[in-house]
């Protein structure tokens, strides 16, 4: 099986508890090393600088990454974490990525800041057969002091098979929440709509709301927990093609990571642990038709 990824690499500085972790990281890390995991053949299209330290360790994971060196240095974020809140500073961002056609028929989505031009957006969705958007870096902006904040924008979705979103990304892209917006942006084309609301996850597909709760768990680093779950939803619906149950196996990477309290990409899981999770929330799935 193989799965193409358009993301930056990045260079995060994890703030948590009065330390600071200087950790590589991005989408595109995350979800690489994610679907390797799950035994993909991974083509990672991305860029970064000479300062990013995790290239030789990415092609010993068998990952195929083509023409990523820029000259520019490696987007670089400042990441505050209180509990499952966090407040992001954009500290530098590398060369956007260019178009190359996929090596596959399923793509993975997933800017950071701005790295995705519309024009390469587009042919990335003419190019798939399955596509999977995590909007988060098409919406986000950066104020005078660097701040990370997400603005209204109109997004071509078109062409999306599933995207994951939270509630401000729901409301950016369709000003209405919940069951609304989910509801608007099916309208739009997109079979399957996935809300992460902290502990709850939701998903629309057809006329049914399918919703699994993940446990009560002391917080420590949540970066990239959001990747991890994309990137195996992804997977597993590629593979399986049961949205059931690359719901409950996305849920279960979730929660293995969380339950990891490692730093950075430390917390990606082993199939093994997400598998145990997946069995429970399987069973544990509630719905409601709309």
């Amino acid at each position: 099986m193989k799965l193409d990824i358009f993301s930056h690499c990045a260079i995060d500085t994890i703030c948590i508890n009065d330390t600071n972790h200087i950790v590589p990281g991005g989408a595109a890390c995350y979800c690489s090393l994610m679907a390797k995991t799950l035994k993909f053949d991974v083509i990672l299209h991305t860029k970064f600088g000479p300062d990013f330290s995790l290239f030789d360790y990415l092609s010993k994971k068998k990952i195929l990454i083509e023409n990523a060196l820029s000259e520019k240095p490696t987007t670089k974020f400042i990441l505050k974490i209180l509990s499952s809140d966090r407040t992001l500073f954009l500290e530098n961002k590398c060369d956007a990525i260019n178009y190359t056609r996929l090596n596959s028929d399923s793509v993975l989505i997933s800017p950071i800041f701005d790295e995705i031009p519309n024009d390469a957006f587009e042919k990335i969705k003419k190019d798939a057969n399955f596509v999977f958007l995590d909007p988060q870096g098409f919406l986000r902006r950066k104020d005078s002091e660097n701040k990370i904040y997400l603005e209204k924008t109109d997004l071509d979705l078109s062409g999306i098979s599933a995207i994951k979103i939270s509630p401000d990304e729901l409301e950016c892209l369709t000003n209405q929440h919940e069951d609304a917006g989910m509801k608007e942006l099916q309208k739009k084309g997109i079979e399957n709509v996935i809300l992460t609301n902290k502990q709850y996850i939701s998903l629309l597909s057809n006329d049914k709301i399918y919703t699994i709760k993940l446990p009560n768990l002391e917080l420590f680093d949540t970066t990239g927990v959001g990747d991890i779950f994309s990137a195996t939803f992804c997977c597993t619906m590629i593979k399986e093609n049961d949205i059931l149950w690359a719901l409950s196996f996305a849920g279960g990477a979730a929660q293995a990571a969380l339950e990891s309290k490692q730093i950075g990409l430390e917390k990606i899981p082993s199939k093994g642990a997400v598998e145990t999770n997946a069995y429970y929330f399987y069973n544990t799935i509630k719905f409601r038709q709309i």
